[in-house]
């Protein structure tokens, strides 16, 4: 009897080599497939509120899913929006790395003496492909001061260091090592660490989907705003005055 693989469905990624997520926006017909599997999924209660009855938010996800091979439903549960960005939970982006079967799971290396300033975690995998270890960069505990993400009020670098030093420290592991997993998205923990001040805001017309506009340019580019024209400068209000006579001069009749 000859072996045949067994191939298991990943619940992160979805990829059982059979099937694919739709690409809703590859043409007319799957547009059209696209809308209503967005209905369907708008229709359901165990979505996020912001997917309830929203088909352009569900079509962004549904295009977010195709483009890193991921389940929707995972996908509409693990986006966040923080100052108006969208933003992969941390939790995500390492699960999807070490569901994607391009490379070992990734593992928190610490370095330094906990409690002190040097204290750090860098994450590490290796590529399957031909077995080089990946290595991120180093996060550490004066990285986070010197960046003022512990300083801000209620911030989770006071009261659970370590694991924002591995949450952090994957977020950077997966911008170099897989961005198509990422897609240039930072991370929820990334976005309230920056803060609202920092994050360049797009203005939406008020009947726009917020969610729908800012993960749309997430995914196809961020386009900037546009360049005011220059304004005409009104004229200056020029007093009517008589002209100056000179003595003398009166007119006679």
């Amino acid at each position: 009897m000859s072996e045949q693989a067994l191939v298991v469905p990943n619940p992160i990624t979805q990829d059982d080599g059979s099937s694919r997520n739709v690409n809703a926006f590859s043409s007319e017909a799957a547009f059209v497939v696209g809308q209503r599997m967005a209905i369907a999924l708008g229709k359901s209660t165990l979505v996020p509120e912001a997917y309830r009855d929203n088909i352009p938010n569900c079509m962004i996800a549904m295009e977010l899913a195709n483009r890193i091979g991921a389940s929707v439903f995972a996908v509409m549960q693990n986006i966040d929006i923080i100052h108006g960005r969208p933003a992969w939970r941390a939790t995500f982006l390492i699960a999807t790395v070490n569901a994607c079967g391009k490379f070992s799971r990734l593992k928190p290396r610490f370095e330094g003496a906990p409690g002190t300033k040097d204290f750090g975690c860098r994450m590490i995998a290796k590529d399957l492909s031909d077995g080089e270890e990946c290595i991120g960069a180093l996060i550490t505990l004066a990285m986070a001061d010197a960046e003022g993400w512990s300083k801000k009020n209620g911030s989770k670098w006071r009261t659970m260091p370590e694991q924002m030093l591995m949450y952090r420290a994957a977020a950077f592991w997966t911008r170099v090592f897989a961005p198509e997993l990422s897609l240039g998205m930072h991370t929820a923990e990334e976005i309230e660490d920056i803060g609202a001040t920092a994050i360049a805001q797009v203005e939406v017309p008020t009947k726009v989907s917020p969610l729908a506009d800012v993960i749309s340019k997430a995914v196809r580019g961020r386009i900037g705003p546009q360049e005011p024209g220059p304004e005409s400068e009104p004229e200056p209000e020029t007093s009517k005055q008589e002209p100056e006579r000179e003595p003398g001069s009166d007119d006679q009749d």
